[in-house]
């Protein structure tokens, strides 16, 4: 998608913002990130609307990211990360996540004192929940372990019962679907509309292929609503997946 540098930079800020404040983004704010006129903000910002990346709520002057201004936003991370996932996945255009090594850490000492197979699964999940404030999922064998729906429906964006009603759809439709599709990336990340199911919900996916004694194609991730915090959580779900493949 052919945007400049500079909208670039605006978008990554609203969606940053966003994560952060669960309101609208101004051209105010933006403007003195930025050091330039508001004027000049929602210029760009009018562009970046046109390019179908962000959105203009009807009831504020602000704006919100789109599916493809989070898919465009992700696809940034991943490539300019160049599969350094294990080295705090800190493209050039992100300030370092100081949070991100404690909470690996953290990830780490709970998963690595259990004993069982499944103890560990599950307490990796659990970890992530935590960590994230997601809903967190793992397959167990022919089970999908599931943790953290009270933290995921605390999220302002589930106050409307009918996004509630897709999540749920997705999750009760979630394990045969990761069976018949197999998703094959160590990381695979399905935003909004590119989820195979409740594509309404306003929900990314991030889930993490691993081997363990129950299949090679097992899986941990977390779901959370498509405003979060990428770096940090893409990070933590790779890292449970590898930590988890080299425990069991």
């Amino acid at each position: 998608m052919n945007i400049t540098k500079r909208q670039q930079e605006i978008l990554f800020a609203i969606i940053e913002e966003y994560a952060e404040i669960a309101a609208p983004v101004g051209s105010v704010t933006l403007a003195k990130l930025f050091d330039v006129s508001s004027a000049t903000i929602r210029t760009e910002m009018a562009k970046l609307e046109e390019a179908g990346l962000i959105a203009q709520p009807h009831t504020s002057a602000g704006r919100i990211p789109t599916d493809a201004g989070y898919r465009f936003y992700v696809n940034s991370l991943t490539e300019n990360s160049a599969d350094n996932f294990e080295n705090e996945l800190a493209p050039t255009h992100l300030l370092e996540d100081k949070t991100l090594g404690r909470n690996t850490h953290a990830l780490e000492i709970r998963v690595s004192s259990q004993s069982r197979a499944d103890h560990a699964i599950r307490s990796a999940v659990d970890s992530l929940v935590d960590l994230t404030g997601n809903l967190g999922l793992a397959t167990i064998g022919d089970q999908l372990y599931l943790s953290g729906m009270s933290r995921l429906f605390t999220q302002p964006e589930f106050s409307d019962t009918a996004r509630v009603q897709s999540v749920a759809n997705l999750l009760d439709n979630l394990e045969p679907w990761l069976k018949e599709a197999a998703p094959g990336e160590p990381l695979n990340i399905f935003i909004g509309q590119e989820n195979p199911i409740g594509k309404s919900s306003g929900v990314s996916l991030i889930i993490s292929k691993f081997r363990s004694p129950y299949s090679d194609k097992s899986y941990i991730g977390v779901l959370g609503p498509t405003r979060q915090n990428y770096v940090r959580v893409m990070s933590l779900v790779r890292r449970a997946g590898n930590m988890l493949e080299e425990v069991l």
